[in-house]
Order: C-alpha cells, then sequence, then structure tokens
C-alpha cells in the first residue's frame, strides 16, 4: 500500500463492521486499510496519506473524537467521516465545527457511505493541489534575496514605487528592477497575481 495512493482507512473496534466495509468499499475499487482502533492507526499514520478516514465515534480506550484531536494536534488534514449511533450525534456536529468533513448514522445505507466518501475524496484531492501549489510558492520565495524579499513585503502591502524607494533609501530605477526579479521568480504577470501568491501562505 503507497500511502500517495487514496486509499479508505477505517478504524473500528467491531470486525465485523470493519469486514463488511471493506467488501462494500473494494467491491467499489477502492484501496481499503483496516484499523481495529485508534492507537493502532496513529502508529501507522504518515503526513504523506491519502484518501480519507472512516472513523467510528464509540471504540475503548482511545474514542474517534480522542483521535480526531490528536490528528488535528499533529496537522493532519486527512478528511474524517465520523460512523455515529443515534446518541452520537450531539457530538458528531461537534466534531464537524471542529473540522471533520462528515458523519453517518448507523445504521446507514451504503449508498449514503459511498456518496460521503466520494465527498471526501473530493475535498482530499483539492487539499493535496492547495499543499502543491502552496510547496510552489515557498520554494519560489526561498529564491529571492533579501532585498528583493523587503521589495516584495512592501509591493504587497500595496506601496508605490516611490514610496519603497524612500523607504528602503534606493532609487526608483533600482525597485523597479527589483520588482521585476519578483514578478519572474514568483512567476507571476500582474500585481493581483502576486499578492494572492503571497497571502495564500499566510
Amino acid at each position: 500500500m503507497s500511502e500517495q495512493t487514496p486509499t479508505i482507512y477505517v478504524v473500528d473496534d467491531d470486525e465485523a463492521m470493519r469486514d463488511s466495509m471493506t467488501w462494500l468499499l473494494e467491491g467499489e475499487g477502492y484501496t481499503v486499510a483496516c484499523f481495529g482502533s485508534g492507537e493502532s492507526f496513529l502508529y501507522a499514520r504518515r503526513d504523506e496519506m491519502r484518501g480519507c478516514l472512516v472513523l467510528d465515534v464509540r471504540m475503548p480506550e482511545m474514542s474517534g473524537l480522542e483521535l480526531h484531536e490528536k490528528l488535528d494536534a499533529l496537522g493532519s488534514q486527512l478528511p474524517i467521516i465520523f460512523v455515529t449511533g443515534h446518541g452520537d450525534v450531539p457530538m458528531a456536529v461537534g466534531a464537524l465545527q471542529r473540522g471533520a468533513c462528515d458523519f453517518i448514522e448507523k445504521p446507514f445505507h451504503n449508498e449514503d457511505l459511498l456518496s460521503r466518501i466520494r465527498r471526501a475524496l473530493e475535498l482530499d484531492d483539492e487539499l493535496a493541489a492547495r499543499r502543491r501549489r502552496d510547496g510552489a510558492i515557498a520554494h519560489r520565495l526561498e529564491q529571492l534575496t533579501q532585498r528583493e524579499n523587503e521589495v516584495m513585503q512592501l509591493v504587497v502591502a500595496g506601496k508605490l514605487n516611490k514610496q519603497i524607494a524612500d523607504q528602503l533609501n534606493i532609487s526608483m530605477k533600482t525597485v523597479e528592477a527589483h520588482r521585476a526579479r519578483v514578478m519572474e521568480k514568483m512567476g507571476v504577470r500582474t500585481l493581483a497575481e502576486l499578492v494572492k501568491a503571497v497571502m495564500s501562505l499566510k
């Protein structure tokens, strides 16, 4: 199992539930990995994991909500679908407010679960694309000299070339040269694109 392959990670202490989910999801062509506890998933977890997590709320030792909190603290962006009993709905709603992707009540229809998984995988794709984009922007930022970075920060703050020249005690021509190199190194054509790129990392 490659961590780059989008995978449905099922964490549930009920072996029969794990088996039925595996049968359903593999039948739909998904790659599935099952764990009997939150602890075992945490041990296997890697930052590179792609896909989504189908997580039972009620488990002994470490509950699904506790695992969610630990993953959140680790900076995990893996979308989480909570599987809940009727009495757990208020807890699941609270988890949504803290960043979980979705929840589904037991007993559920297979198609309801599959539609939630499709949405979670779409979200995972969006998050992965954002991480790649942010990584590329961060790499370009590292190519700037200190002076180019100073000029860029003032440009993004809305300063005019003359104001930048006065503040940095350099000529307008030098500001224009630095500004041109910043645009080239950052791979942008307009000021709006530059602002958007820099703001996306904040």
